[in-house]
């Protein structure tokens, strides 16, 4: 065999274990049906702009092995995640802090911020049978009806009453006026884009896109002695168990000759009527400069509309729902009995994953194969 290691999939799972394997000097083939590395975090420049072509990605962990890895590959910058809300014109902070309570009710202090989301709280009796009594048995009735209820509409294609409590098992409330969505410990944006992260990533490693692995499996399997598999679980067993459902994600771009379109890298739409559920101004994820530190003159917007996957589509959130957890338990199963082939990733491993922990399981999954 040519290889030690045939990885399908050159996003961050995919990228990082053949790192490790090519270090620990096995020889590595790289495959990708899409024309470019980087999975869903590629970036591509556009109007001198870094754009983030699959949605936003901002690297966030409070993991300092992974923050390390991953600053051996890039430089970051200081890019804090503070999107805001739109509703209906008017603009609220995200995540729920004290702005957003002075806006929504006028308080000034903690005191009454919790007064008031503990009086709109009791309306919730018992166990929350669904979504919507789950949203409001943590914020309240005004919080999920102007910053909850549309948006998360939009996400799932279902009304909230019809989506199970457990989606929302918390909503974080924070009762400081903090606009650091994520507060994380390490946050940021790698200067220059996520792609060239991507490709000091796989330096020296042989790398062929465009190149579909299941329209071949055979062939490519006979190249190495295992297979790093990062694509989509049911897809590799020709959904011979039925398909897993996921929610997918359109864009449509726009190019400005202005200098800012809204001020901010992130605008959740959060009523019904409006169709996209944000627009991401991919500018500001390097604070409007280049990477000589010029100003950039114009700016791309991106609008994002959430929908039901089909297949040609791109999967991006896997609905994890008692029929889907059920399926894929099965498809696990298959998984698991398959000798030389580990699964990993979103995909390979039906579950939502951070950017952060995709890498955390690529460096485990290269420590158990290569120790």
């Amino acid at each position: 065999m040519k290889y030690d290691y045939l990885v399908v999939g050159a996003g961050l799972f995919g990228a990082a274990f053949a790192r490790e394997a090519a270090d620990a000097g096995k020889k590595v083939l790289v495959i990708d049906r899409r024309p470019h590395i980087a999975g869903n975090v590629y970036t591509e420049k556009q109007a001198g702009i870094n754009v983030h072509v699959y949605g936003a990605h901002i690297f966030h962990t409070n993991d300092r092995r992974v923050w390390d890895y991953v600053n051996r590959f890039a430089v970051f910058n200081r890019f804090t995640n503070s999107p805001i809300a739109n509703y209906k014109g008017e603009i609220y902070s995200l995540p729920f802090n004290m702005y957003t309570f002075n806006k929504m009710w006028g308080v000034v202090t903690p005191e009454e911020a919790r007064a008031k989301i503990e009086t709109q709280r009791a309306e919730i009796k018992g166990e929350p049978r669904n979504l919507e009594e789950q949203a409001i048995s943590l914020v309240g009735r005004d919080i999920f009806e102007k910053l909850v209820k549309g948006y998360t509409e939009k996400q799932w294609g279902r009304d909230c009453r019809d989506l199970p409590a457990f989606i929302i098992r918390r909503l974080p409330v924070r009762f400081t006026y903090d606009n650091n969505y994520f507060n994380a410990l390490y946050q940021g944006i790698p200067t220059g884009g996520y792609t060239k992260m991507v490709s000091r990533m796989l330096e020296g490693i042989e790398v062929r896109l465009s190149e579909d692995y299941l329209a071949d499996k055979a062939g490519w399997d006979a190249m190495a002695g295992r297979v790093i598999y990062t694509g989509a679980v049911d897809a590799y067993f020709d959904y011979s168990l039925g398909r897993l459902e996921y929610r997918s994600v359109r864009f449509e771009n726009e190019t400005l000759d202005i200098p800012s379109f809204q001020g901010n890298a992130a605008v959740n739409y959060t009523d019904r009527e409006t169709p996209w559920t944000r627009i991401i101004e991919h500018k500001w994820f390097e604070f409007g400069r280049d990477e000589d530190g010029n100003e950039i003159p114009g700016t791309v917007i991106s609008r994002e509309y959430s929908a039901e996957w089909k297949p040609g589509d791109e999967p991006y959130y896997p609905v994890n729902d008692e029929k889907n957890g059920e399926l894929y338990g099965r498809y696990r199963e298959l998984a698991n009995a398959e000798k030389n082939v580990v699964f990993g990733g979103r995909l390979g491993l039906y579950r939502y994953y951070d950017m952060d922990q995709v890498i955390a399981a690529a460096l485990e999954a290269a420590a158990a194969e290569l120790s």
